[in-house]
């Protein structure tokens, strides 16, 4: 058989379902192979929001997804997304063609060096230079992808290579194995844990990677222990939770940071450094910090400097030490109770305050139902303040943190789950970025509701300028009709013009189970009151 058919029975073996990206003429012979093959192509209008889509159906269904592109500036295109899903650990392997190998030590048309492009975002990389090593390649690029802590991963196929024959066949499918934590580390976090005067759990987005939320609640119900949530962790434990502290993320007048404060103990469960620095929660470097996590932390930093890992299976490691670990009394809430005085304290108005927009989209939700946030000033009020029920219903990308994933990975996120609503938020910024995939999710029927949160700016970086008491500056643009641009996709429109027909709308378009664009006029002024949410203050 050819190269590129083998290389198709590969994917398969890999339990592939879906394949997003882009034609090119160093791609033709694979695409050739992927045509007689039930995997589904999923022909985008751009390659980043192709690596978007493959990032966060990956997050969600907890297996690689795949994207494709060609050589030089196709495969360049990628680069954003790839570097998303590898800073976010979602597990994804990225495709790209590439002209004749025999051709590859001269200067030509289109080339350029995509490994050594590619190498600094991702876990691994590799060129296939013979077609007998495609079972192994591929095999090693998902699991790898697959592996904690889970990113991204990419081949690159030249044209040549692909077009050759082989007699290589699939290698057996196979699973990362899961260890358990050294039984002397065990001992010796308990013993701190039960030293402490005040434990907090730091929950992480590894929990959703590792499925262990049942076992992190369980472990906070049996000690009676409060947890944190990271952005990227919302749903770890439902937001009305006794348990649930709140989520924590911003850099100035983080309420939840107040919790790390009077703690002396910090648990960290499956947390990336890259979700929030460590230097917010533990300034003074003067807390125990034990990780659970499945495998060790590669970097060193002196604000997480830990004194006992657990490494091995989430799941395993919480429920060993739950019966080990002494139960405290009730905690005092005073943190929790001053988020929730947050989500109550405001009066409905035009235009909308992110107050009133996130409980009314909230009440027009179901507690299954998928949020994915786009990165903006909206990011950082859907992370404090849209309550969450169930795990990986709410995907913030909090590593790259890469404005436009929201339309592209909402379309991902519904392929990944057909079943549940799928609702997208971005500003005005970012939805404009990847707009172009609204084409795509047209042609192929893939159902969403795309809320766009419109300020006429870069919302969060005026904030910031403001707050460092410097004017704003290159912040402000102006946006097209969204309900026209909607008519000229084909698809349904709405703009909230008053504050009484928020919920309405809301629920129409949602239940609706078409593919609409909603306009939300947002009120700019309260974006200073995102950062007042502190100890002794008030929203």
């Amino acid at each position: 058989m050819k190269a590129s058919d083998l290389m198709v029975k590969c994917l398969l073996n890999e339990k592939v379902e879906y394949i997003f990206g882009l034609p090119g003429e160093e791609n033709i012979e694979f695409l050739d192979a992927l045509s007689s093959s039930s995997i589904k192509f999923i022909t985008t209008r751009h390659e980043q929001g192709a690596a978007f889509m493959a990032d966060v159906y990956g997050r969600i269904k907890h297996r690689a997804g795949v994207c494709l592109a060609t050589l030089g500036p196709g495969a360049m295109n990628l680069t954003t997304g790839v570097a998303n899903a590898n800073l976010d650990h979602s597990p994804l392997v990225a495709i790209t063609g590439q002209g004749d190998i025999k051709d590859s030590h001269l200067q030509h048309h289109q080339y350029l060096d995509v490994i050594k492009a590619f190498e600094p975002i991702t876990k691994w990389n590799s060129r296939i230079t013979s077609s007998d090593t495609i079972p192994e390649m591929i095999h090693t690029a998902f699991r790898t992808a697959q592996m904690e802590k889970q990113g991204a991963t990419h081949l690159e196929l030249p044209n040549d290579v692909a077009a050759e024959k082989t007699s290589a066949k699939p290698l057996k499918f196979q699973l990362p194995p899961k260890f358990h934590p050294d039984s002397l580390a065990i001992k010796k976090a308990v013993e701190l844990i039960n030293r402490s005067s005040y434990p907090l759990i730091l929950a992480g987005n590894g929990i959703f990677r590792n499925e262990a939320s049942h076992a992190l609640v369980a472990f906070a119900e049996a000690t009676s222990i409060p947890v944190a949530k990271t952005f990227m962790s919302k749903g770890s434990i439902s937001s009305g939770h006794p348990m649930s502290v709140g989520v924590f993320g911003l850099q100035v007048g983080d309420v939840v940071v107040s919790e790390f404060e009077r703690s002396d103990c910090v648990i960290a469960i499956g947390y990336d450094v890259e979700e929030y620095s460590p230097q917010f929660w533990n300034p003074k470097m003067d807390k125990k910090i034990i990780s659970i996590d499945a495998v060790p932390e590669p970097y060193i930093d002196r604000y997480y400097d830990v004194d006992v890992e657990l490494i091995g299976d989430l799941s395993y490691t919480l429920e060993t030490i739950l019966g080990m670990v002494k139960k405290r009394g009730e905690w005092d809430k005073i943190t929790k109770e001053k988020v929730s005085k947050a989500k109550k304290d405001y009066t409905p108005s035009f235009p909308i305050k992110p107050q009133h927009f996130l409980t009314t989209l909230r009440e027009a939700m179901n507690p299954q139902d998928i949020l994915v946030s786009d990165v903006g000033m909206h990011k950082l009020w859907i992370s404090r303040l849209f309550e969450t029920y169930e795990p990986n219903t709410v995907i913030i990308s909090n590593g790259l943190a890469s404005m436009g994933i929201a339309l592209p990975g909402a379309m991902g996120a519904k392929l990944a789950k057909p079943d549940c609503n799928v609702v997208s938020v971005s500003g005005d910024g970012g939805f404009m970025m990847n707009l172009q995939e609204l084409e795509t999710a047209k042609r192929l029927g893939i159902i969403g509701t795309h809320i766009v949160w419109t300020d006429n700016s870069y919302g969060l970086i005026e904030w910031k300028q403001q707050k460092d008491n410097k004017k704003p500056f290159g912040v402000n643009f102006t946006n097209p009709d969204f309900l026209k641009l909607a008519q000229s996709f084909g698809i349904s429109g709405y703009k909230v013009e008053r504050a009484s027909e928020l919920g309405e709308i809301l629920k129409t378009a949602i239940k609706s189970k078409e593919l609409s664009i909603i306009e939300v006029p947002v009120d700019r002024k309260e974006y200073s009151k995102i950062s007042s949410i502190a100890p002794g203050a008030s929203v």
